[in-house]
């Protein structure tokens, strides 16, 4: 007979050694009751110690945990927990999400109270790097996810989100042909289409972020990499007039007094161009990428 757990953990993971240790200590630290939570790691044949890491943090708590492999990119790895999941509700972790203790608690009671919601995300909060790039992407975060209630256009990506296991497996589940970024933008398309409703909950947590300029220019070149596919598929999904720099900037503009008045701390007039930074590189990202399937 299967145990049963109100909530899956889903953990996809990939060379993350450095900040693996803080997002499995916000997992075991969750106040939600541990004997209803089990942990599906699913880890894309990572070449350092994240593996090793999770292995051995795991099996000396109290939570229950199953570990499988991918090599095929992230749809395929978001497939495998939705696949496994003995919960009624999947929570994201990613390899540098911290959850705060009271994660896992608020966003199955947001569920709960909620039943035609079929995605919640969390509110984001400001880490501990004071380095300036991870300071300006958390502040952007944020700014842009600090409203509760329902959206209807803002994507909401995985990490820090929980699915309804009903409503992601209603629409098929996540595209495995998807091996680079975007398997949470076209999970999201098909649960609203469906009917559903996508939400940002009462819940907090926070990323480790990108600590240069370099390391953010390749995360977002590789985000513009993966954008192809994507808009082949589901035409209109990717507004590509947010990604163009002026437009962006006269945006972001907007978000630097919201965030100065939320804040109080001068360095949010950096957003625009911080913005325009990831933008640029996205647009390159994607332009290669369209060379390249010619």
């Amino acid at each position: 007979m299967l145990q049963e757990f109100k909530v899956t953990i889903g953990l996809c993971v990939k060379n993350t050694q450095q900040t693996i240790r803080q997002s499995l200590s916000s997992i075991l630290e969750q106040s939600f009751p541990h004997e209803l939570i089990e942990t599906v790691v699913v880890d894309g044949c990572s070449k350092d110690e994240t593996l090793s890491i999770i292995k051995k943090e795991l099996s000396n708590s109290n939570l229950n945990y199953k570990v499988f492999h991918e090599n095929s990119g992230l749809g395929q790895a978001r497939q495998i927990v939705v696949d496994n999941a003995l919960g009624d509700y999947i929570v994201w972790v990613d390899g540098d999400t911290i959850l705060s203790k009271d994660f896992v608690s608020k966003q199955v009671e947001f569920m709960e109270r909620n039943p035609k919601v079929g995605i919640g995300k969390g509110k984001y909060e400001i880490g501990n790097d004071t380095s300036l790039v991870a300071t300006l992407e958390d502040i952007e975060f944020v700014v842009s996810f600090r409203r509760e209630g329902i959206t209807s256009s803002k994507t909401l990506a995985t990490s820090g989100c929980i699915y309804r296991v009903e409503a992601i497996r209603q629409v098929g589940g996540f595209d495995e042909n998807i091996t680079g970024v975007g398997e949470d933008m076209d999970a999201e398309h098909r649960v609203r289409a469906s009917g559903w409703l996508l939400c940002i909950t009462p819940a907090s947590f926070c990323e480790s972020r990108r600590k240069t300029w370099k390391s953010l220019w390749d995360e977002y070149y590789w985000h513009g990499c993966g954008g192809r596919y994507l808009s082949k598929k589901n035409r209109g999904i990717i507004d590509f007039y947010k990604a163009f720099p002026p437009f962006a900037v006269s945006i972001q503009l907007s978000h630097a007094s919201e965030a100065y008045k939320l804040l109080r701390r001068r360095v949010v007039f950096l957003l625009p161009f911080h913005y325009a930074f990831k933008r640029a590189a996205w647009i390159l990202g994607f332009m290669k990428s369209t060379r390249n399937s010619k």
